[in-house]
């Protein structure tokens, strides 16, 4: 700790470059498998993609970048310290898969009309951002609320499922590339083994899993790479400034089907936004929430604007980028590099170089650490409350994975019958019911058991009660979402998962109020009880 009024943090220091080359790494990741959507299945021409949603992203994204740097710089200097890092911004994961094939998809599917799947995406990009702007201002009284371990639970949820879980497989498709890396990746990054020459980590582990991957290419003739890629990739290279794009507010007719799916989104969004503010904090680092999330909703709103239907968002993994030494300059380093790329074109020839075995490992990394960190950071009696506040999550990622597997064969988990997936151990229904709102159902469920765990009665029956309503609404364990059409008006019966948390309550309700009895009869019983007079002191 160092002076407070007299200290200057300094932008950058040598661990900012372990932490920019995984940071922009990952989000270099996703920026390429977002434009890979919107190419190939949505079939957005290769000029828009590349002239227009891309450097939208490319303004989009180093705005937070930018603000978050300043946020982490203030508080540096606020606070006198050195380690500050900066909060990690990029292209939302879960956000670019549902407007690709719950939102556009769909559009073009029936008009067989790119642009007008475009435009929804557009609409419900905006959506998104004005929903966590909202949460912004509501965001900060339910962290003050709700238990770490409950925050910690569903963000440790997600980096197992959906952050860890496909970058693992994936890994195995070639592990003598993965491998290599990954050892890379955990040499320098958690056993603080220094590098030769001083070679950030995160750079060396892509530098030799590259080359590896074109020595198996030219020995082995391994399919992972191509010449022919890379060649074509240069046509994609060229200045592409972004331009505002407007058109799409004259579809505001289709508000209410679109808000269907933004709303529990973006509570998704601030959500997730306010846990990994509170991982931050436990790392050492306290952030202003409602600051972090008004970042990301005008991200989103200035993305969608600019053309780009992918909101960003505040990233998970801030306790892993400041382990490795990331501090203020690595964010806003990721936000300028991947905003130049967005501007030059650059993103095919990147996809073309590197193979995808040299990239994932680091996101592995950020997964570990983060699912770490709910245990490390949390009370050892709050353990079960992690657990359960994860489940929802993988019971999300598992249906996603029987869905893609179900429509690859050209069917669905109806058609097959659910008595049927059942009867071989596929517990499809309650999966679905379980992951249906997962972020917010496992915050509730983990603030629920920490608080009976510390038999806080009170509190366990106002968050079942909440729960109740979410779920009685459709905002958490229903497969179907809201229970009102909003384009109707219509309201259908609610999941009877509601009725469980109801039940849940009263049995907590019927505890607590045997506690208390128990309690006042015992205090009873010792004010009723004569006190033994002292003994008569001896004669002599």
């Amino acid at each position: 700790m160092q002076n407070s009024a007299a200290f200057k943090p300094r932008i950058w220091v040598p661990g900012d470059w372990n932490a920019f080359f995984g940071l922009g790494t990952n989000v270099l990741l996703n920026v390429l498998v977002l434009a890979g959507l919107a190419l190939y299945v949505v079939q957005i021409p290769s000029g828009d993609v590349f002239g227009r949603i891309l450097p939208a992203l490319g303004i989009a994204l180093p705005l937070g970048n930018l603000f978050y740097a300043y946020l982490a710089y203030q508080l540096a200097r606020k606070t006198g310290r050195d380690d500050v890092a900066a909060m990690p911004y990029g292209p939302s994961v879960p956000h670019y898969f549902f407007v690709t094939f719950v939102i556009m998809l769909p559009v073009f599917l029936k008009t067989n009309d790119a642009l007008a799947a475009w435009e929804a995406g557009l609409l419900w990009a905006l959506f998104i951002g004005l929903i966590v702007i909202l949460g912004a201002f509501i965001g900060p009284t339910i962290r003050r609320f709700t238990p770490r371990a409950a925050m910690l639970g569903t963000l440790a949820g997600i980096s197992i499922a959906f952050i860890s879980m496909r970058p693992a497989f994936q890994m195995m498709e070639a592990p003598w590339i993965a491998f290599a890396t990954f050892a890379i990746i955990l040499l320098s990054w958690t056993a603080g083994v220094r590098l030769p020459f001083g070679i950030p980590g995160g750079l060396a582990a892509v530098i030799v899993g590259t080359v590896i991957g074109w020595v198996s290419y030219s020995v082995f003739g391994w399919q992972g790479l191509s010449p022919a890629a890379v060649n074509d990739s240069f046509s994609q290279i060229g200045l592409h400034l972004p331009s505002f794009a407007t058109g799409f507010l004259s579809k505001l007719s289709d508000l209410f089907p679109l808000l269907a799916t933004a709303i529990p989104l973006g509570i998704y969004n601030f959500t997730e936004g306010m846990n990994n503010v509170e991982s931050a904090a436990a790392a050492g680092d306290s952030y202003n929430l409602r600051y972090i999330l008004l970042a990301d909703g005008i991200g989103a709103v200035v993305g969608s604007f600019l053309g780009s239907p992918f909101p960003p968002a505040v990233y998970i993994g801030h306790p892993g980028w400041k382990a490795v030494g990331g501090r203020i300059g690595y964010s806003l380093a990721t936000g300028i590099v991947i905003g130049l790329i967005c501007f030059l074109g650059l993103g095919a020839l990147f996809l073309a170089v590197i193979p995808i075995q040299a990239l994932v490992p680091i996101l592995l990394f950020i997964g570990l650490v983060i699912g770490a960190q709910a245990f490390q950071s949390t009370p050892a009696r709050h353990a079960p409350a992690v657990i359960l506040a994860l489940l929802p999550t993988i019971a999300s990622w598992a249906q996603g994975q029987i869905d893609n597997a179900l429509a690859t064969a050209g069917t669905n988990a109806a058609a097959v019958g659910f008595d049927k997936l059942a009867g071989n151990g596929v517990i499809y229904n309650g999966m679905a019911i379980l992951g249906a709102g997962a972020v917010l159902a496992g915050l509730l469920l983990g603030a629920i058991a920490v608080f009976v765990i510390d038999k806080q009665y009170s509190r366990a029956i106002v968050f079942s009660l909440i729960s109740a309503i979410l779920a009685a609404i459709g905002l958490i364990h229903d497969p179907l979402g809201l229970i009102l059409d909003l384009s109707t008006g219509v309201v259908r019966t609610p999941n009877p998962v509601w009725l469980g948390y109801v039940a849940g309550a009263l049995v907590i309700a019927v505890v607590a109020w045997g506690e208390k009895q128990l309690s006042m009869k015992s205090m009873s019983d010792a004010l009723m009880t004569p006190v033994e007079p002292d003994p008569e002191p001896a004669m002599a």
